[in-house]
């Protein structure tokens, strides 16, 4: 690994979450296409129940920002997302993901 993001990834595929939340700042923000989180606490509780699992395919960085292009396993879904990830003082401090919901939405 040779960035927080990427480091914070492989936490989470590992489901160590505590090693997950020290990548984070305490007032870590999420936005993401179907919702928001205000704090690295509420984030963190949020990925332990849904357990996502990421392959990063690229990653791209300029300065304090990264980027990563990922397919998200879901459970019963797979999406293709990136996630920009700006980075200040070693802790992540923001991430936007997008992605297009539409295969989430159809039941």
């Amino acid at each position: 690994m040779n960035n927080t993001a990427e480091q914070f990834i492989q936490y989470l595929n590992e489901e160590n979450f505590d090693m997950a939340e020290s990548c984070l700042d305490p007032d870590f923000k999420f936005i993401g296409v179907l919702g928001k989180r205000e704090s690295a606490s509420v984030y963190i509780t949020d990925m332990k129940q849904m357990k996502f699992k990421y392959e990063i395919l690229k990653t791209f960085t300029a300065g304090e920002d990264t980027c990563l292009w990922y397919s998200i396993d879901m459970g019963e879904k797979t999406v293709e997302a990136s996630g920009w990830y700006h980075i200040k003082d070693g802790k992540i401090h923001s991430l936007k993901v997008l992605f297009d919901p539409r295969p989430l939405l159809k039941e």
